[in-house]
């Protein structure tokens, strides 16, 4: 799988960030929350990032 960089919070690996892949999706890292009370199968899992890294990896791009 070949990973570009879209948007990070820092210059470090270490922050959120979010990457396209050559797969046509998304990764995403950053914290993983534990008081979201939803219900998650066992192969998934949720990942917090900042708002303005969505809006700085993808801007107008998101349509409505």
């Amino acid at each position: 799988m070949k990973v570009t960089t879209l948007a990070s919070t820092c210059d470090k690996n270490d922050c959120p960030t979010i990457y396209e892949t050559d797969r046509g999706t998304i990764l995403v890292q950053g914290e993983t929350p534990t008081d979201h009370g939803l219900t998650i199968p066992a192969h998934e899992t949720l990942v917090e990032i900042p708002l303005d890294l969505v809006r700085k990896a993808f801007g107008d791009r998101l349509g409505a």
